[in-house]
């Protein structure tokens, strides 16, 4: 493209590859294709600006393709300073003329000036995950509030604070919590996470799993899809919880139960997954065996006390592996960090599979289009995504893998909504 719009990405030569890997990844998502070909003939975004905060990655390519395809106009800048992939970036801008503004391994001040060059774009609708934007809209771009008609957000930790805003008085625009759709917590989180954490550890350290023992910080679904996917590959695998219901959940399936503080002493690979701070902090630190390795999928790199990691340091070895780093501690034991604490799945892999992102970016977009109709009817505060979304998600995506279901008969359909029929 001759006429770019403005962006911020790292290297315009690797836009051939990222468009390569883009369309790879299109083919593994029909459901996005078919609503991105809906969009184009209807124009569902015309005349609209959204600005998101997201993981730059192929996968999310295709949505900004979708609303682009409808008529928006579309600023993005990245979720996390480790998930981008550069070559992505650059193909959004060059081929498919995306404001982006994200570079990989950007530090703290690039992360937010990138987040203020999406908002520049005066949006009136967002898309975060991990509400870092809607946070910056709130205190640091207040003058844009007015225009923001609503928005999505897609992980758990960010759901978290923006319930927590709702319950303040903070949240001064509708958002939606597409994180908790059926079709994107039940698969993103659980097969998605399961299998992109197990990938990240693999590509970072080459560990054979069977026979190891691994911790697992928190039994959510993204919890269960990293344990499930530790346990086929033949691991010991301990939960750790703060929930009672879910700690009973996961015994029931099988797995050991037991605080963190006896399950450190015993683990060769820890997995945090709680949307939590200081999961594992200095005491389990100490606890450790020589060798540890420590990763992190949750959202945000507060699960692992790195500063604590560091104070009890004596040598640090960096890229000691791919996105691994050592520590030495001061008696001599060594545990080995995963892409600096970061979300591991996107930091030392490529974030979760393609067909699976299908979902939770078709809940995206329809939610937008259902928030660009009905936005004038709500109020201040989260809403979840209205269940004909979601059941159309998963009915498009049984029938992209050729299947069919039953459907209720008219007998069934009146039995189910009466109260008159007894015993």
């Amino acid at each position: 493209m001759t006429d770019l719009p403005r962006h911020d990405i790292a290297d315009p030569n690797l836009a051939a590859r990222g468009r390569s890997r883009i369309e790879w990844a299109d083919r593994q998502m029909p459901v996005l294709s078919q609503i991105r070909e809906r969009f184009a003939r209807e124009q569902s975004f015309s005349g609209l600006r959204l600005a998101a905060c997201m993981h730059v990655t192929t996968e999310t390519a295709n949505l900004v393709r979708t609303l682009q395809a409808g008529g928006a106009e579309v600023a993005l800048c990245a979720s996390n300073p480790l998930s981008t992939q550069d070559d992505a970036a650059a193909s959004l801008v060059h081929d498919f003329g995306v404001s982006v503004f994200a570079r990989r391994g950007v530090d703290r001040d690039g992360y937010y000036a990138h987040i203020n060059s999406a908002l520049d774009i005066g949006p009136d609708f967002v898309f975060d995950d991990g509400c870092d934007l809607v946070n910056t809209l709130h205190t640091e771009r207040k003058e844009l509030l007015d225009g923001i008609k609503g928005g999505c957000e897609e992980t758990t930790t960010g759901v978290i604070r923006l319930r927590q805003m709702a319950k303040d008085g903070a949240l001064l625009f509708p958002m939606v919590a597409v994180n908790d759709t059926d079709t994107k917590h039940m698969f993103d989180n659980r097969y998605g996470t399961g299998q992109s954490t197990m990938d990240a550890v693999f590509r970072a350290t080459n560990l054979l799993l069977a026979g190891r023992t691994v911790v697992v910080a928190g039994f959510g679904y993204c919890g269960k899809g990293v344990s499930d996917r530790a346990r086929g590959m033949g691991a010991s695998v301990i939960v750790t919880e703060v929930d009672p219901t879910r700690a009973l959940d996961a015994l029931m399936q099988g797995f050991r139960v037991m605080p963190m503080g006896e399950a450190a002493r015993l683990a060769d690979l820890f997995v945090t997954v709680t949307g939590n701070r200081d999961v594992l902090r200095e005491e389990h630190l100490l606890a450790m065996k020589d060798g540890a390795i420590l990763a992190n999928s949750g959202h945000f790199d507060i699960e692992i006390d790195v500063k604590a990691l560091e104070q009890l340091t004596a040598e640090k070895r960096t890229g000691v592996r791919h996105q691994v780093d050592e520590y030495r501690l001061n008696d001599g034991r060594r545990l080995y960090l995963i892409a600096e604490g970061r979300l591991a799945n996107l930091g030392a892999a490529e974030g979760h599979p393609a067909a699976v992102m299908d979902m939770s970016f078709a809940d995206q977009a329809l939610t937008c289009e259902w928030l660009a109709r009905t936005h004038q009817e709500l109020q201040s505060g989260v809403y979840d995504v209205p269940e004909i979304i979601d059941k159309e998600v998963a009915k498009l995506k049984l029938a992209s893998m050729g299947v069919t279901i039953d459907a209720l008969t008219p007998a069934q359909e009146e039995y189910l909504n009466s109260w008159e029929h007894g015993s």
